[in-house]
C-alpha cells in the first residue's frame, strides 16, 4: 500500500486501515471446522504397547538419573502433579512408545518422547515457538544480501529479551529459531518462528497443508459474486487454485477488504489469485495458520505459543 496516495475518500481510507483488528464474525467460523477428533485412549495388552509402526514394544524407558515422569509433565503444563499421577496409572502416557503405568519411572525429558493420550507433549525446554506479527517490508529469510530486514533480527531479539527464563544469556545465544514457511515481504501478519524441527517439516510440508486464512485490501469495489469466483477456482499460470472460504467484509468505491481461506502454500498465491480475478492487492496480513490466529499482537510483536496452543498443531499434522 501506498501511503502517499491522496485520491481515497474517508471512506476508503477507513477500509484500508484494518490493523490488528480480528476479522472473524461468529458465524464466518461456523464454515471452517478446526477441531481435530482426540486420539483412542483404550489400553493395549498388558506388558506392551503398539508403537507408530504398529509393532509391541516392552522396552523399559527407565534412564538412570533421570526425573520423575509425574515432575516432567506437571512441569510441561500438562497438569497438577496429582493429575499427572493419575494419567500415567490409567495408561494414557506412553515414553518412547512404550506404555508407562508407575509414576516414579525416571526419564529425560531433553530427549525421549513423550506422549500423552496419543498427541506429544514437549518436555525439552530448549525447544519453542514463538508466534510474529511480520511487519510488511521485513524479508522471511534468515539474511538478506541486500540488507532488508529480516525475521532473523526478530528472532534474536526475541531471545535476547527472554534469556533469563530460557535458562541465562549463554544458553539463548545457543537457540536458533527458524522460520516456519514464509511470507513475501510486502505481506505481514501471522509467521512462526521455531526450533522445533518435526513441527516446522510437518507445517511446511505439502502433504500436511494447513489451512491459512488472509485479509487482503484490494483496489476496486468488489462484487458480491467474488467470493463464489474463489471458491469455485481460478486458473493461474503454475495451474488452478480455489479457495476453501471466501468472504467480502467491507467495500468502497476505491477499495474493499477480502478475507480468503485456502490450503495451498504456493508463491504468492492470495496475490495472483486477486490480480487475476480484477483486483490487485494493495495491502495484505495472514491472521490465521491452522488453529492459531493473530488475534491483538500488533506489527512488530513477538509471543510464545501456550502449551494448548502447540498442543492444537501437532494434531493438526498429525504429532
Amino acid at each position: 500500500m501506498n501511503p502517499s496516495q491522496d485520491h481515497r475518500d474517508e471512506r476508503t481510507d477507513a477500509v484500508l486501515d484494518f490493523g490488528a483488528e480480528e476479522f472473524y464474525d461468529a458465524d464466518d467460523l461456523e464454515e471452517v471446522d478446526y477441531e481435530v477428533d482426540a486420539p483412542s485412549t483404550a489400553p493395549a495388552a498388558a506388558g506392551a504397547v503398539a508403537g507408530q509402526d504398529g509393532q509391541a514394544r516392552t522396552e523399559d524407558p527407565y534412564v538412570a538419573g533421570g526425573q520423575r515422569l509425574q515432575k516432567v509433565l506437571a512441569h510441561a503444563g500438562v497438569g497438577s502433579r496429582r493429575v499427572c499421577e493419575q494419567l500415567i496409572a490409567a495408561g494414557r502416557v506412553s515414553v518412547d512408545g512404550v506404555r508407562v503405568t508407575e509414576p516414579g519411572v525416571r526419564v529425560d525429558p531433553a530427549t525421549q518422547e513423550i506422549r500423552v493420550d496419543g498427541s506429544r507433549v514437549l518436555t525439552d525446554p530448549d525447544v519453542i515457538t514463538i508466534m510474529l506479527h511480520k511487519p510488511a517490508g521485513v524479508v522471511t529469510t534468515m539474511e538478506d544480501p541486500q540488507g532488508r530486514p529480516t525475521v532473523a533480527e526478530y528472532a534474536e531479539r526475541y531471545l535476547t529479551e527472554h534469556a533469563e527464563q530460557l535458562g541465562g544469556v549463554e544458553k539463548a545465544a545457543a537457540l536458533r529459531l527458524v522460520h516456519v514457511g514464509r511470507l513475501d515481504a510486502d505481506t505481514e501478519g501471522l509467521l512462526l518462528l521455531s526450533n522445533d524441527g518435526e513441527l516446522t517439516h510437518r507445517l511446511t510440508h505439502p502433504s500436511y497443508e494447513v489451512a491459512k486464512t488472509y485479509v487482503a485490501v484490494v483496489k476496486g469495489r468488489v462484487g458480491a459474486g467474488l467470493p463464489r469466483r474463489l471458491r469455485r477456482g481460478v486458473e493461474l499460470e503454475d495451474g488452478p487454485i480455489t479457495a476453501d472460504r471466501a468472504v467480502v467484509k467491507d467495500v468502497s468505491p476505491d477499495a474493499s477488504i477480502v478475507e480468503v481461506t485456502l490450503h495451498s502454500g504456493r508463491n504468492r498465491i492470495v496475490r495472483r489469485m486477486l490480480a487475476a480475478v480484477g483486483h490487485p492487492v494493495i495491502r495484505l496480513s495472514r491472521t490465521r495458520l491452522g488453529p492459531l490466529t493473530l488475534g491483538d499482537l500488533r506489527p512488530g510483536a513477538m509471543r510464545a505459543l501456550t502449551g494448548a496452543e502447540v498442543s492444537a498443531l501437532q494434531q493438526e499434522v498429525g504429532l
